[in-house]
């Protein structure tokens, strides 16, 4: 039925073509190029014009049964026609007129969807469901970026190996109270462990720890604030050892100095 729709339209818009020769009139035809219409009314007209056929193609597009050849050319010739009225709205503000670019309507736009990477070129209707077309648009993410040595590099350091755990001054003061509660748990545990020993008789059991002076001063270490202690893994010399270095230094460069390179320095 399609088919004999448009032979019918075919053979009238002919049958009224030849009406219109035969009356001495002539059909005026569109400008191939909006360049060479000068005058601002007509490419208004042209304009408009392109836009009602816009129009009349996209409500045929929608139809998925017209088949996939008819509607891909559809789409094409939806594609061309944006182009030209593109051309005919540029053509209308270089002559003076308005701006359709920027205040015209965009329902014809939005109608149109664009593949990613191909722009201009945009599926109206059935032409988005169309075979090949739907896989353009379901693109997949890009991977995330890989991240180099350098970058995984970039976040080791000494807070990586724990060797800064004790500078947060949390930790230590934690530690020193559970060494007192296990030293004080112990006590106990001890205490009663004397209690019942001599409840039982047994012999009492001897110190084998001598009491020694060292103990006190200890203790008196405990109450006073402990202060930071710095340690040196290096052996520092004394003044004592750096004036006799210089010394065998000083004599090596004299005996050097007049010849007598087989003399040996006596260790001072």
């Amino acid at each position: 039925m399609a088919r004999n729709a448009e032979k019918a339209m075919t053979t009238l818009a002919r049958w009224r073509a030849a009406q219109v020769q035969e009356a001495g009139g002539q059909r005026e035809r569109r400008p191939y190029l909006a360049s060479e219409c000068n005058d601002l009314p007509q490419a208004e007209k042209w304009r408009l014009q392109i836009v009602r056929e816009i129009a009349k193609k996209v409500a045929q597009i929608q139809n998925a049964g017209l088949g996939e050849f008819r509607i891909r050319d559809l789409n094409d010739e939806i594609n061309k026609l944006m182009r030209e009225k593109r051309h005919w709205e540029v053509q209308i503000k270089s002559l003076g007129g308005p701006d359709h670019a920027r205040v015209g309507p965009k329902m014809l736009d939005q109608d149109g969807k664009e593949v990613p990477g191909n722009r201009g070129y945009k599926y109206f209707g059935a032409a988005k469901d169309l075979p090949g077309v739907r896989e353009l648009f379901e693109q997949e993410p890009p991977p995330p970026p890989r991240r180099t040595r350098a970058d995984l590099m970039r976040d080791v350091d000494a807070d990586y190996y724990g060797y800064r755990d004790d500078d947060d001054g949390i930790l230590l003061p934690l530690e020193q109270e559970a060494e007192k509660a296990a030293i004080a748990r112990a006590v106990d545990e001890w205490k009663r462990n004397k209690e019942l020993n001599k409840d039982q008789d047994l012999p009492e059991e001897e110190n084998i720890y001598p009491e020694d002076p060292d103990d006190k001063r200890m203790e008196d270490d405990e109450e006073e604030p402990e202060k930071a202690t710095v340690t040196s893994h290096v052996a520092v010399p004394s003044q004592r050892d750096v004036e006799e270095a210089l010394l065998r230094r000083k004599k090596q460069e004299l005996m050097e100095k007049y010849g007598c390179l087989d003399a040996k320095i006596e260790k001072s």
